[in-house]
């Protein structure tokens, strides 16, 4: 049976060990110092070399053949069962998912206390995924950590060092602690090439980057899937075979959806996706490709470099930069990556991919509410001049820019031609001010009303504003929901909810709804917040996303003249 490339090529040496030159430079100046610590934790992904390094360093401290450079010779009996993770008297490695107790930890203890086979020797006990330990078992080394047996080193390898952290934080003063770094696609596709060239087997050079990019920063996950496409035929290594082998999808499909998105031909999304479903296409990988070759446009359209990409992919994607506008891609990214988390666990990926590319695609009926003030804004000063009606006009939606946060859409004058236009000038002319409520009076100005239960009714809208300015929007909209009932000589103030859920909102905020009470009326002490279920608080409407987005749309409108009248000529509604 042959032998798996990820073990076949496993490295002997501290000197092949990849990338990881910090750590290796290290532990070979340890040993040529002597001062070799009694306990390590290598921290890092998988796959990039944690395991390896632990054996290295037992190979390096019970090598026979002592060399001047410190490195294990690789070829002795004991370097030899060492790497190939065979039985030894002095080296032990323990998988600590399986042996994660306390009764595991105090045999190994109890172990440890025993000396090496020879003067030369070293006990080094190797740990992997040393996070699945218990609180327990830890508890049970910790004493042998802080003073262990002369010539016993403990090696410690995990994934996830926050769950020592958590489990035993006193473990880790205990040890020396590496943390290991993730191997970049150039260098997993040197030590592929390395190692398929030792095969004999030539490879593509875009078939090369498709698997180091699969591999994900593991090195060891390279090898095995360079292995996966060894099994698939005998021959050279060609990019096609690496998408047979791995079920990846064409970068053409890519450039193809592209090229929907930027002719908004939003229609023929779902048959270009559902072609590719018919194909058995895996969405997420579908999706994390898209959002490379997005990522990758991106970096095209604003000059930058984009390694890792195929020159067939990169000339593609150069012939449709002046396509693109860089907001837009940003834009394309950022809802991509906020689909992302329910995409993973939704049992609709296909829909939630086509719902997202229709998106992409309509992206150009959205205007830039920078866009309608500014046009707005131009009117205005230009109204009183007698200027020509086109100086005087909004600006017309025949020229759309893609939104940028927050949105308004334009709902009905783009579809809707009207039978008689408004004049753009009446638009800007300047409204009556409102009267001012007594929330919008100045405090020095504002004169302080009598405690009453009606008179605290009238103006209880008044109330939500002032907490809605103080920036608590949550507590307004809660407060928005709830009813004054009670109101006492002694200046307390009782105001009821219909739901418990309420309470605790208006409860979180009661010094800000204090505040706001005695800001408009005299007299006020404390306030009571009251859940009443018995029918005597009055009925208002449920608390949802449409009400809050009424609710921030006339706090908007109130706030500013200009962007009231925009609303009303435009017709536009938030939508973000």
């Amino acid at each position: 049976m042959s032998l798996a490339l990820a073990r076949k090529y496993r490295p002997k040496r501290f000197a092949d060990v990849a990338v990881q030159s910090h750590v290796a430079t290290t532990l070979k100046n340890a040993i040529a110092n002597d001062r070799v610590a009694h306990a390590y934790l290598l921290c890092g992904p998988r796959g990039t070399g944690k395991t390896t390094l632990a054996r290295v360093l037992a190979m390096a401290l019970n090598c026979e053949n002592k060399r001047p450079d410190h490195e294990p010779c690789g070829t002795c009996v004991s370097c030899t069962r060492i790497w190939a993770g065979s039985a030894s008297l002095d080296v032990v490695e323990i998988d600590a998912a399986s042996n994660r107790g306390v009764d595991d930890a105090r045999d190994l203890r109890e172990r440890a206390m025993y000396a090496p086979s020879g003067e030369d020797r070293y006990k080094v006990y190797i740990i992997d995924e040393a996070h699945m330990l218990t609180r327990e078992a830890w508890n049970a080394l910790l004493k042998i950590l802080e003073e262990p047996p002369p010539r016993v080193v403990f090696v410690f390898a995990t994934t996830e060092p926050q769950k020592i952290a958590q489990a035993a934080a006193p473990v880790l003063s205990r040890v020396q602690r590496f943390d290991l770094k993730r191997i970049g696609p150039a260098d997993v596709r040197e030590r592929l090439a390395a190692v398929l060239k030792e095969e004999k087997v030539g490879v593509e050079p875009d078939a090369l980057g498709m698997l180091a990019r699969a591999a994900d920063g593991s090195m060891r996950d390279a090898l095995s899937l360079a292995d996966q496409v060894l099994s698939l035929g005998s021959g050279d290594i060609t990019a096609q075979r690496v998408r047979d082998a791995l079920g990846l999808v064409h970068e053409d499909e890519y450039v193809a959806l592209l090229d929907i998105i930027a002719e908004h031909r939003a229609g023929d999304i779902f048959a270009s996706v559902g072609r590719l479903a018919d194909f058995g296409i895996d969405f997420g990988l579908l999706l994390s490709g898209l959002a490379d070759t997005l990522r990758a446009q991106l970096a095209i359209v604003l000059g930058g470099a984009v390694p890792d990409l195929s020159e067939h992919l990169r000339e593609a994607l150069d012939a449709r930069k002046a396509r693109f506008a860089a907001g837009d891609l940003l834009r394309m990214l950022t809802m991509l990556v906020e689909i992302e988390p329910h995409f993973r666990r939704s049992a609709q990926q296909q829909l939630l991919f086509e719902t997202l590319l229709v998106r992409f695609a309509l992206l150009d009926r959205t205007i830039g509410l920078e866009e309608i003030l500014r046009g707005l804004d131009g009117a205005g000063s230009s109204g009183g001049g007698g200027g020509s009606p086109a100086r005087r006009e909004v600006p017309a939606v025949a020229t759309p820019r893609l939104a940028s946060p927050p949105v308004m859409s334009d709902s009905k004058r783009v579809s809707e031609p009207q039978a008689a236009p408004r004049p753009a000038a009446k638009v800007a002319e300047p409204r009556k001010a409102p009267q001012p409520t007594v929330a919008d009076q100045p405090p020095a100005k504002r004169k302080k009303q009598a405690l009453d239960l009606n008179r605290l009714a009238e103006h209880w809208d008044d109330v939500v504003e002032h907490v809605r300015a103080s920036g608590r929007g949550m507590v307004a909209s809660a407060l928005n929901e709830a009813t004054p009932s009670a109101v006492t000589a002694g200046g307390l103030v009782t105001i009821g909810v219909t739901s418990d859920a309420l309470a605790d909102a208006l409860q979180s905020g009661s010094e800000i709804i204090l505040a706001a009470l005695r800001g408009i009326f005299d007299g006020v002490e404390r306030v009571a917040i009251k859940a009443m279920t018995d029918g005597k608080a009055a009925a208002r409407p449920r608390l949802t996303a449409e009400n809050v987005i009424a609710d921030r749309v006339a706090t908007l409108r109130k706030r500013d003249p200009l962007l009231n009248a925009a609303i009303d000529a435009l017709d536009l509604r938030l939508i973000e």
